[in-house]
């Protein structure tokens, strides 16, 4: 059985003597507080009824509002037991914190966004700020419009997002706490019908691909799967149970360069010092590694090296990695070998960042990662690569020239795979022989 009361917190005391008033919930002997934001001075409290003294000057109006707290509250509990919920008293707090049943999914979002960014995986809470923009959009389209300048429109936000965003005094965490008081779309009003619209508004006004959007639908499940688990939101809510909104993820074509398009690469004449110069040593760096994720290399140091070896540990899982460093590994490094202390990186991207600003060192390695996207096109241009030269691709080329000729233990430590069943998966998108062989017996009569 739970209990619900008005108390003081007098262990939260303020400076001035001040106590914050809150709805204590107490289940299975577990309590849990609901602070209202108010604070009044002890003389000013009646502890046997509970409610505030009429020498308090904002009597009335407190305990009209601790009234309302109390009520929601005792609602939340009533409906919990009605309905043979199972709710903690965290549970029940959150149900009354947003005041029932209209939850808003943008403030949800926004406390979830808030955290990885506090945590420091920025990319994380770059790509989820960016559906939420995605969101706005929709809820403001105006279908009455035609449909090429309501694009345009779109088009022109997003880069006047992506120019605030590029200047110093700009802080995501402003655009964060934006969203977070928006209360315009609450997890009831995303159902199926709205996932179904959602989708084609993504694919024909933004012109998104099917992963993309698939991607925004994970994020609205993990949400919904949150609240529900918090008691925020009731299940028969949930818009991706049964028969409703599956998520299909569905794996592209993964094309990889042949080794003749490697070396036309590597054979290149291009300027020394120059930015395309640099993005080649990048790239092939970590084509020579299996393919390194690009931010890995832009982070790694002198003191990475150590006895022929790289050691390093992946920012994605936290992974470390030794590898022995090939020859034409060595030949790229060679080219910095005017930088040489042990706590300079390698590549000359991060050099000016801040130490003590992770945030920073996020925002350099996109901005270069933006860059090497720009000059890639030009080398491939320039070595009639035909392929959509990438970032991302030097992971895919490796796969492509291994083919099937390392066994997949071997493939799975150097794609730092934490389970075979992914390597076998993704190596499976260059492994053709057996498919072109059986082809070829069958036609070739």
């Amino acid at each position: 059985m739970a209990s619900v009361k008005i108390v003081l917190v007098k262990h939260k005391k303020k400076k001035d003597g001040s106590v914050p008033i809150a709805v204590r919930l107490i289940k299975n002997r577990k309590p849990s507080y609901i602070f209202t934001g108010n604070y009044i001075l002890e003389k000013d409290w009646n502890a046997s009824e509970r409610c505030i003294k009429k020498s308090h000057p904002n009597s009335t109006r407190l305990n009209n509002l601790l009234q309302r707290k109390l009520s929601e509250a005792h609602a939340s509990l009533l409906d919990a037991e009605t309905s043979n919920e199972s709710l903690s008293t965290k549970q029940i707090t959150n149900k009354v914190k947003r005041k029932g049943n209209r939850v808003s999914f943008f403030e949800v979002a926004a406390e979830r966004i808030e955290r990885k960014y506090k945590a420091g995986t920025f990319s994380v809470a770059k790509s989820e700020l960016s559906i939420m923009c995605n969101l706005e959009e929709f809820l403001n389209l105006n279908s009455r419009e035609p449909m090429e300048s309501v694009i345009e429109q779109i088009k022109d936000r997003r880069k006047k997002r992506m120019v605030q965003g590029r200047k110093p005094e700009h802080s995501m965490v402003d655009d964060i706490k934006a969203f977070a008081k928006k209360k315009t779309l609450s997890f009831e009003e995303i159902d199926t019908a709205f996932l179904i619209k959602y989708k084609s508004f993504c694919a024909a006004y933004l012109g998104q691909k099917t992963r993309t959007i698939t991607n925004q639908l994970i994020f609205i499940r993990t949400l919904f799967n949150q609240v529900i688990t918090d008691g925020e939101v009731d299940r028969k809510h949930y818009p991706f149970a049964g028969e409703k909104e599956k998520i299909k993820i569905t794996s592209g074509h993964k094309i990889g360069l042949t080794r003749e398009e490697i070396l036309r690469i590597e054979g290149l004449k291009l300027k020394q010092q120059t930015s395309i110069w640099h993005t080649r040593n990048v790239w092939l760096f970590s084509f020579y590694f299996a393919g390194i994720r690009i931010s890995d290399v832009l982070e790694m140091k002198w003191s990475d090296f150590k006895d022929g070896r790289l050691f390093y540990t992946m920012n994605k899982n936290e992974k470390p990695v030794s590898l022995k460093i090939p020859e034409k590994v060595k030949g790229i490094i060679e080219l910095y070998k005017w930088k040489r202390k042990s706590s300079d990186y390698i590549f000359p991207f991060l050099d000016n960042v801040n130490p003590q600003n992770e945030y920073d060192k996020f925002v350099k390695i996109r901005n270069a990662s933006r860059l090497f996207d720009k000059y890639l096109k030009r080398i491939a241009k320039q070595c009639c690569i035909e392929k959509n030269l990438s970032n991302h691709i030097a992971r895919h080329s490796f796969g492509n020239i291994a083919g099937d000729t390392i066994s997949p233990h071997m493939l799975q430590k150097l794609y730092r795979h934490s389970d075979l069943k992914t390597t076998i998966g993704y190596q499976a998108n260059f492994i053709h022989k057996e498919a072109d062989d059986a082809l070829d017996a069958v036609i070739n009569f």
